[in-house]
């Protein structure tokens, strides 16, 4: 699903005067404590979805304005519809109670999405290109408590439904053999385990971040579906040798396990705005997946920043993986900050993956709210 216009920013509110105290908020120097509202009109174009009509807010505030330790909690809300049927609804949040002491992540998604699909592994090819429709209901839980410093370990629920249909009758989707290929549901019980020095958890500058999550969907459904494990372990470092400069690292890995055959709807999916930019989402699937990113950020100024960045990754079957199969990605990117305060950044990136024998080179545009991590 190639974006011709990926995203373009009409307007930032409905009327000249809340336009205007907008606009004097973003360019204030103010930096004393409080809450802000990014609203984001949203018009975008893709071959498959048409013109696509919505709007985008991010909501960053304090649960306790009066612990200067507390950590800024976020509600980022998405809503939008198409000419073509894609719509999305979703509305995510990240909360931090008062010392820190208790950290809440609650998540719920609705998804009408035609997409393109090439295949399963790390070597799909263009010329399959067959374009399906996904429906996904998604809603999730976590809860962590501090026990420590910066120990957090926690318990969450994740339920999703999926389905999934070839746009095509006879198309490549249609004529390839997959596990439960008309998608299912799943209730995941989780286990996580965080451990976080961050001086921030927005523009961090220094610290080390760990997410473990273990998860387990039994048989609850009594029919073809996913029984298994999902393992997911997220893993950030940010250092800053100068006050203008921070390098910052992440890896990541996904890996699903499951006495029967692995359902086509737990694939796992290479390539977002967040890591492995570059790829399209979903052009190379398998049962895991493995990244590392580096970024180099530099802020000259208070509100403007530009990053470079690059990584490698893959996706892979079960005891698959080879380092000769890695990808690259590389690219640059430019940062407004909107709230001096909590560095709430407005981001542009531009990402370039690998060149495949007889194609055009992996590449994607991504405009975003905040860090990609």
């Amino acid at each position: 699903m190639k974006k011709i216009l990926l995203l373009f920013l009409l307007g930032l509110s409905l009327n000249s005067y809340s336009q205007k105290k907008l606009i004097d908020k973003f360019f204030s120097p103010d930096t004393n404590r409080h809450n802000s509202f990014l609203p984001v009109p949203v018009i975008a174009y893709t071959q498959e979805a048409g013109f696509e009509f919505g709007g985008a807010g991010l909501y960053s505030f304090y649960l306790d304005k009066t612990d200067s330790l507390i950590r800024p909690s976020q509600l980022y809300g998405l809503a939008y519809t198409s000419t073509k049927g894609q719509s999305q609804v979703s509305i995510r949040s990240d909360l931090w109670s008062r010392g820190n002491k208790w950290h809440h992540l609650y998540d719920a998604r609705f998804y009408n999405l035609p997409f393109n699909f090439y295949g399963v592994g790390d070597a799909t090819l263009r010329s399959n290109e067959d374009k399906l429709i996904q429906r996904r209901f998604r809603l999730n839980a976590e809860v962590e408590r501090q026990l420590a410093k910066s120990y957090y370990p926690g318990l969450g629920v994740e339920f999703e439904s999926q389905s999934f249909r070839d746009v095509e009758l006879g198309g490549f989707y249609n004529n390839t053999p997959f596990f439960d290929k008309d998608g299912g549901n799943f209730i995941l019980f989780k286990i996580t385990q965080l451990i976080d020095t961050r001086n921030t958890n927005i523009y961090t500058t220094k610290g080390f971040f760990t997410r473990l999550r273990y998860g387990y969907a039994p048989d609850f459904f009594k029919q073809q579906q996913f029984e298994g494990t999902l393992f997911t372990l997220d893993s950030r470092y940010f250092y800053t040798p100068h006050k203008k400069f921070t390098i910052a690292a992440q890896g990541f890995m996904e890996a699903v396990s499951s006495k029967r055959e692995i359902p086509f709807y737990m694939l796992r999916q290479m390539g977002n705005d967040q890591i492995m930019r570059g790829y399209y989402m979903g052009r190379y699937r398998d049962e895991n997946y493995a990244a590392i990113q580096a970024e180099i950020r530099f802020r000259p100024v208070d509100r403007f920043g530009l990053v470079a960045f690059g990584g490698t990754g893959t996706v892979y079957a079960k005891n698959n993986f080879s380092v000769n199969r890695l990808k690259p990605n590389y690219g640059i990117g430019g940062r407004f900050f909107f709230d001096l305060d909590k560095s709430l950044a407005l981001r542009v990136d531009y990402g370039f993956g690998e060149k495949p024998l007889g194609e055009k080179r992996n590449s994607g545009l991504y405009i975003s709210l905040g860090e990609s991590f």
